[in-house]
C-alpha cells in the first residue's frame, strides 16, 4: 500500500488496556511502529459466529512505513489473543512534515 507521505496507519483493538501496552511496546522496540496511540473506551458491536457482540475494547491507531506492515502484521498475529485481529491500514496524505520525517526514521533503524 502507497502513502502520498510514505507513512500509513494501521488501526486495531485490543481487549484490555494491559495487552494494548505489551503489543505496543514490543511494536515500538522492534521498531515497527514510531508510536501507537491507545484510546481507552471504545465500544466494538460486531457479529461474530452469528452472535451480536459488544464489546468494551482499546483502539490502538499504529504509525509506521510500507517497509514494516508485513512483519507489524506477523508480531500482531503472533501476540495478539484474537482469533482475527482487527489490522487495517489506510495511507496517510500529509500532515506536519516534522513529525512525518520523525515516523519515516524507523525506516533505517533496525
Amino acid at each position: 500500500m502507497e502513502s502520498s507521505s510514505g507513512i500509513l496507519l494501521v488501526m486495531t483493538t485490543f481487549p484490555d488496556r494491559e495487552c494494548a501496552s505489551e503489543i505496543g511496546e514490543a511494536l515500538v522496540k522492534m521498531k515497527l511502529a514510531a508510536c501507537i496511540n491507545l484510546v481507552l473506551g471504545a465500544e466494538s458491536i460486531y457479529e461474530w459466529k452469528g452472535e451480536i457482540c459488544r464489546e468494551q475494547e482499546i483502539l490502538g491507531l499504529i504509525k509506521t512505513v510500507p517497509g514494516k506492515v508485513r512483519e507489524l502484521e506477523e508480531v500482531m498475529l503472533e501476540m495478539h489473543p484474537y482469533e482475527q485481529p482487527e489490522l487495517i491500514v489506510l495511507p496517510v496524505s500529509g500532515g506536519n512534515e516534522g513529525y512525518l520525517d520523525w515516523v519515516r526514521s524507523i525506516e533505517q533503524e533496525a
